[in-house]
């Protein structure tokens, strides 16, 4: 393990994580009033202050950046539609070029998109952000129980591949749009484009995180 937050103290680290993209996002508004470290978790809170929806984002860039090595949160994920949570691994030079291998890629460990369904969780790999941008695709796990109580989504990202796991499992491996560079973890509370699709979603929702582990095999 090279890297870990158990979330124990009283705010986010800031040796650690920063709320990221504070402003206005899509229909909403990143806050930090929206992020809280309590009770040992991480809380990213999707909720209303006035007529403003607010959302919540964190990520280590400029703190804590790798590459390849098996990435773990343990977490319970939101109640709604309409808005989901996500732990998600991002480029800094992504839009930069078209080849993932020097400018990177998106890696989406997990989505939970209730629309979906209660016990689907989706996964996708994203790259040359622009005209041209490519994807793998959405790739989605079932998994019963998956929307109650906590459980672990966890990449592992080697030079060949991505494999995507839930409770240990492996769902997915993936060989397209391979990053060969340095990336920094997200973990989010996203909203849509339109207010529309917010319909059914209750406020306030929240993405408990529980903890964030890193672990890269050891040089021989």
């Amino acid at each position: 393990m090279i890297w870990k937050d158990d979330f124990n103290g009283k705010k986010l680290n800031p040796k650690k994580w920063a709320v990221r993209g504070v402003g206005p996002r899509r229909v909403d508004y990143i806050s930090e009033e929206a992020v809280k470290v309590e009770n040992g978790y991480l809380k990213l809170y999707a909720m209303k202050k006035g007529d403003t929806l607010l959302s919540s984002a964190v990520g280590t860039q400029g703190r804590f950046m790798s590459k390849y090595g098996y990435y773990e949160c343990r977490a319970q994920l939101q109640k709604s539609p309409g808005i989901w949570s996500a732990f998600w691994i991002q480029s800094t030079e992504i839009s930069r070029g078209e080849d993932p291998a020097r400018y990177g890629a998106e890696i989406d460990i997990f989505e939970f998109f209730k629309k979906l369904g209660t016990d689907i969780v989706s996964h996708n790999v994203h790259w040359a952000y622009g005209p041209n941008q490519k994807s793998t695709g959405g790739m989605q796990s079932y998994l019963k129980g998956v929307s109650e109580g906590f459980h672990t989504f966890a990449l592992e990202w080697t030079p060949e591949k991505y494999i995507f796991y839930i409770d240990g499992y492996k769902f997915y491996e993936v060989t397209k749009g391979i990053s060969h560079i340095e990336e920094y973890m997200i973990l989010s509370m996203e909203y849509p484009s339109s207010v529309e699709e917010l319909k059914d979603t209750v406020f306030p929702d929240v993405f408990v995180v529980d903890y964030v582990k890193v672990y890269q095999k050891k040089k021989s």
